[in-house]
């Protein structure tokens, strides 16, 4: 790989920051930013801002007009060479008279896959990839776990006392954090493609799960309620949702399910999976988040109780974990963190590696990854 220079990491790092703009508007599409840089300085920028939309590419050479001519494109994803609702941008990068481009990863989309480097090589284009190449897998790290994995990227918030615990031995737990960590909430929220939680919480706590924040009209993100037994009453406020409501489940009952259709829910039926623990079947986890994956969901942020979070992290389906830490200590008969019981070694659970840490108002956010693939 041909040496980068400073110039090329600064217009690259400009093209990231312009995709994560993206952030909450793109999906099923990925994140994509693209600068234009001519003799050193930059000449055109833009970003994909939603589904449907032209490309970050069409963007940055609308801005650069004839400018464009002998710059070097930099681009956070392997440009496209097919046609789907907008031209492919192999073909504007060409037209436009780009002499040199940059991309960060390539596209793992079947109709992209080094066909866009391979269409510009052929017509002399100086090609290179891999410049900041980290960076950019971890602001599409939705897109790429569902074209590479065929299943979501799955976010797990938790939200703990120092003593681990997340309610008091009488249920409450309002507030645990503090108003800036669960504005913090909000924004991962909104940046997720569908928002995960389990019959319990639902039947505890009645959430709505929506975004509130950002300029309406707000993007709501789709909610997947894991309830193997169907006990969603159809009073449940997150039936209201403005995005669809999905409840993946194992039950029989065409009736509750009829109903449930009639408030607008989508069921989905899966053979339940039984646990080596020896408890009783529930949804197949690894089989919904699959589903999700057909139905072009990207990330998916978690909000539910101790066991759904325990049954996600011993089958290991979570790859992040976002862990708000409150400066407070409940004891122990509070309620646990997550179940996650019957372990009899540490190897049964891998340890999790730290990538990010901070303040976040009066609390602490930590974010994990499992140390396999940190």
């Amino acid at each position: 790989m041909t040496g980068f220079s400073e110039f090329d990491r600064a217009a690259m790092q400009r093209a990231l920051a312009l995709a994560t703009r993206g952030s909450t508007s793109t999906q099923p599409n990925p994140r994509v930013g693209c600068v234009l840089g001519r003799e050193g300085r930059w000449v055109g920028e833009g970003w994909h801002q939603r589904a449907g939309a032209p490309h970050a590419e069409a963007m940055a050479l609308q801005q650069a007009g004839v400018s464009a001519r002998g710059a070097t494109a930099y681009v956070t994803l392997e440009p496209c060479d097919h046609t789907g609702r907008t031209p492919p941008c192999t073909a504007a990068l060409l037209a436009a008279g780009v002499s040199r481009v940059v991309y960060a990863i390539a596209d793992p989309d079947p109709r992209v896959a080094g066909r866009g480097a391979a269409r510009l090589q052929s017509s002399g284009i100086q090609v290179e990839a891999g410049l900041l190449s980290e960076a950019a897998e971890a602001v599409n790290c939705g897109y790429l776990s569902r074209l590479r994995r065929g299943r979501p990227w799955v976010r797990l918030k938790l939200a703990a006392s120092l003593d681990g615990r997340t309610a008091l031995a009488n249920g409450r737990s309002q507030w645990l954090t503090g108003s800036e960590a669960r504005a913090d909430v909000q924004r991962w929220r909104a940046e997720s493609a569908a928002i995960l939680t389990g019959i319990g919480t639902v039947l505890a706590d009645d959430p709505a799960l929506t975004v509130r924040i950002g300029p309406e009209p707000r993007r709501q993100p789709d909610i997947v309620v894991v309830d193997s037994d169907l006990r969603l009453p159809a009073s449940a406020r997150l039936l209201q949702s403005a995005g669809g409501v999905h409840v993946f489940h194992a039950s029989d009952n065409e009736t509750v399910a009829a109903a449930l259709r009639e408030c607008g829910a989508r069921l989905e039926r899966l053979p339940p999976a039984a646990h080596a623990d020896g408890s009783d079947p529930q949804v197949d986890l690894t089989a919904m988040l699959a589903h999700l994956g057909a139905l072009q969901v990207n990330e998916v942020w978690t909000e539910c109780g101790a066991t759904l979070a325990g049954s996600l992290l011993r089958e290991q389906l979570v790859d992040e974990l976002v862990l708000y830490l409150a400066p407070r200590l409940l004891g122990s008969d509070a309620a646990p963190l997550v179940q996650l019981t019957g372990l009899t070694a540490l190897s049964e659970q891998p340890p999790w590696q730290v990538h990010d840490l901070q303040r976040v108002g009066g609390d602490v956010r930590i974010m994990l990854r499992p140390a396999r693939s940190a």
